[in-house]
């Protein structure tokens, strides 16, 4: 019997798209992340690492890769950096053929830095693969745990349209956005500069604390490749779900108590990330 080339193959998905998620060896944001497309519309599965480097478990049954935050081999030698040799070293080309077939690639907290040390991100055109920027320790000198502003640039980001300014929570030691100037400014031209860090006001963070938390250069919290269908961010969207998820709801809830009314429980800020991805994908032909 021939065997169809996954590489060439194409499906239109007009029911769920299929995500996968990553987890294990410190990874440990994967069943929130799960829950954030499954709540969006996709069937989200949870596949460990061990399983999709061996080929266990192949990458071209989905249409969306996740890694997740968490601390991948404790950070050892770098945040980011085994998780990321090791993909490299069994799916390096597999993974730029993934994303030059449509599909999709996120990347959160730890996520971001496995990226980013695969050279995923930045992902300039004819060099994908270069390992051009870093997420290095903040600049505050220890681990933040805390909600930040963020403001959403224009951008081609298929997971960040409609939005403006959100906030979501940090917690990370090592993610202040380094790279050197002509690659700044490369971003930015090509509008891979997708989110920043702001005051509440959605103004600029201007590098100051704590509305940057970790002295990101020109405030970046977040960068895409130049087709927007990768995705590298810092904070966090899957823990903003729900409005019960943010800190103030529970005085939010009180408001609404003492008019007499029940409290409207909504989405949050960052579902948003995971709908604009499944409504890309039931859309595509990937």
């Amino acid at each position: 019997m021939k065997t169809e080339n996954p590489k060439t193959k194409t499906e239109n998905l007009s029911a769920r798209p299929r995500a996968l998620v990553l987890y294990g060896y410190g990874l440990n944001c994967d069943y929130e992340t799960q829950f954030a497309f499954a709540r969006a519309g996709a069937e989200a599965v949870r596949v460990h690492a061990s399983e999709l480097i061996s080929g266990q478990v192949s990458l071209w049954d989905y249409h969306l890769l996740a890694v997740p935050g968490g601390f991948s081999w404790g950070d050892d030698h770098g945040a980011g950096v085994i998780l990321a040799l090791r993909l490299k070293l069994a799916l390096g080309t597999a993974l730029r053929e993934f994303i030059a077939a449509g599909r999709l690639v996120l990347g959160i907290c730890n996520g971001f830095q496995v990226l980013v040390n695969l050279g995923l991100l930045p992902g300039f055109k004819g060099r994908e693969g270069e390992r051009l920027v870093a997420l290095i320790p903040n600049d505050c000198g220890n681990f933040r745990d805390a909600w930040v502003h963020l403001k959403v640039l224009p951008s081609n980001c298929l997971f960040t349209q409609g939005l403006e300014l959100l906030e979501l929570p940090i917690r990370h030691g090592e993610g202040k956005f380094y790279a050197p100037r002509e690659v700044l400014q490369e971003l930015a031209d090509g509008g891979q500069i997708v989110i920043k860090y702001a005051t509440a006001a959605g103004e600029a963070a201007g590098g100051k604390f704590p509305e940057n938390p970790n002295g990101s250069l020109m405030d970046i919290a977040g960068i895409c490749d130049a087709s927007g269908r990768v995705l590298g961010l810092m904070p966090h969207p899957e823990a903003h779900i729900t409005s019960t998820q943010h800190p103030t709801w529970t005085l939010d809830a009180e408001t609404w108590r003492r008019r007499g009314e029940p409290y409207p429980e909504k989405a949050g800020a960052g579902l948003t990330f995971f709908k604009n991805a499944v409504e890309y994908l039931r859309g595509a032909v990937v």
